[in-house]
């Protein structure tokens, strides 16, 4: 149930908590850790209140949060284990409709990434196709480590953007 952005100025931690949590997949400590810096003047500055929550946590804590991220179109997946933003998301980008070739592709992919990064591919896939996602995946996959975990990173405030619109009414 969206929320307005006076309410979540004005609730408990708690409350603030189970309202925003999941925007950040697996992580409500981003949202906990970023109760305190209330009140927002609107959604864009609760967004980087929130991003700027993640930024300033130690790399372990940011690389638990890429880890968070269930492969695209992965086991997960198929085993109907995705969070229900998670499995809107990736059905909004058509990779509940893979046919045989591509679900391998993308299986082969998600695969050689993690071995060379340590985490999941991470993208925004409401803002993408099929297409453009294993056209990203090929070519992230040159990127160095730290590249790479700020590209993910970045990915991520993508799709806790798209969450919070979700999240808050729209207060007339």
């Amino acid at each position: 149930m969206p929320h307005s952005l006076a309410a979540l100025n004005s609730c408990d931690r708690d409350t603030f908590v189970a309202a925003l949590g999941h925007l950040f997949e697996d992580s409500p400590w981003v949202a906990a850790e970023t109760f305190g810096k209330r009140p927002f003047r609107n959604a864009d500055s609760l967004h980087a209140a929130l991003c700027e929550t993640v930024r300033g946590a130690p790399p372990e804590r940011q690389l638990a949060l890429v880890c968070a991220h269930p492969d695209l179109a992965g086991r997960l997946a198929r085993a109907g284990g995705l969070t229900p933003s998670s499995a809107r998301e990736q059905s909004a980008a058509g990779l509940d409709r893979l046919d045989p070739s591509e679900a391998a592709e993308i299986g082969r992919l998600n695969g050689a990434y993690t071995a060379r990064f340590g985490f999941p591919f991470v993208i925004c896939a409401r803002l993408n196709e099929k297409e453009t996602i294993l056209a990203a995946m090929r070519s992230r996959a040159g990127n160095t480590p730290e590249a790479e975990l700020s590209t993910a990173l970045g990915e991520i405030a993508k799709i806790a953007r798209l969450r919070l619109n979700e999240a808050i009414a729209k207060e007339n």
